[in-house]
């Protein structure tokens, strides 16, 4: 994406957040990276998102967050668009990243400074500093997992700031989903940061979804997003019911952790997560395994397990 204007255009539809694959020396594999990237391009998913929380980055260095971006550009191209998550504890990466992303031609994705006592007004003025760095514009992480949650209503203000072209909402409160439609709703992009519960942020008007269990479960979860953009709710509900046996555990044992291990079931290299988080316990595993053969059983489902 070549500028602000363009990236408006495109920035919809359903991403997948592709997560990071480690090696067992810990390192970045990043041919299984690029074979993780094609199948979801291959399969008509809308964009990808790279590093953000479920791709690990708070575990990762400078040096190798400013090579993933890279490489991952250098893999995709201009095929779909890329979000880019330039968030970090130090705004002077912040800064630097947000820069490299909009080089690069992908959106950085950029959370609120996550610090202890930081007033609105403190933050208001971070993104103020952050927008301009970028010629793709930035996309506000709404990330309750860090320890901040934007409201409503300073979300409504923060999409006031020039170069702000979406939000990406991790706060699935339905009251606040209400009021984030009805209010922004054709200002800036609105994307829903949970796959886990996506359907009523897009009944609601939101513009598109990021999807981390996308990578184990690519086929059912597209197919749930596209029958509800077409306006087949019966469908989408169906659908998105067939894998809440898979949610439960990942509401139990955790993301990436759980999307890794499935993956790695139907032979797909997720790689393994890095510390401080550690890889599924043996009797999540027996427990995974009995729900994606279900799963497989199922012809919509789209599901096949390595042999």
């Amino acid at each position: 994406m070549k500028d602000i204007n363009e990236c408006r255009e495109r920035l919809r539809g359903i991403f997948n957040i592709t997560v990071t694959p480690f090696d067992a020396q810990g390192d970045i594999d990043f041919a299984a990276l690029a074979e993780n990237i094609e199948r979801v391009i291959a399969l008509g998913y809308d964009g990808i998102l790279i590093g953000g929380t479920y791709g690990e980055f708070p575990v990762m260095l400078l040096d190798e967050r400013r090579r993933l971006f890279n490489e991952v550009m250098a893999v995709v191209g201009d095929r779909v668009p890329v979000m880019l998550c330039s968030a970090s504890s130090s705004p002077r990466e912040v800064r630097e990243l947000t820069a490299l992303a909009g080089d690069l031609g992908g959106l950085p994705m950029v959370t609120p400074p996550f610090v202890s006592e930081i007033t609105d007004e403190q933050i208001h003025a971070f993104f103020q500093e952050m927008a301009p760095l970028s010629k793709t514009g930035i996309l506000i992480y709404n990330a309750p997992g860090i320890g901040i949650t934007l409201s409503p209503a300073q979300l409504v203000k923060l999409a006031e700031i020039p170069g702000v072209v979406g939000i990406k909402q991790g706060d699935l409160n339905p009251t606040a989903i209400d009021q984030i439609a009805n209010q922004l709703r054709g200002r800036l992009r609105l994307f829903c940061a949970s796959d886990l519960a996506f359907l009523g942020p897009m009944m609601c008007g939101f513009d598109g979804i990021s999807t981390t269990n996308s990578g184990a479960l690519p086929e059912v979860i597209l197919a749930t997003f596209r029958a509800l953009e077409q306006g087949d709710a019966d469908t989408a509900r169906d659908l998105h019911q067939l894998w809440y046996d898979y949610r439960a555990l990942a509401r139990q044992h955790g993301q990436p952790q759980l999307v890794k291990a499935a993956m790695a079931l139907r032979g797909f290299n997720g790689g393994t997560v890095r510390a401080p988080l550690k890889p599924i316990s043996d009797s999540a595993q027996t427990a995974l395994a009995g729900v994606m053969a279900a799963l497989a059983r199922d012809p919509r489902s789209g599901v096949t397990l390595a042999r």
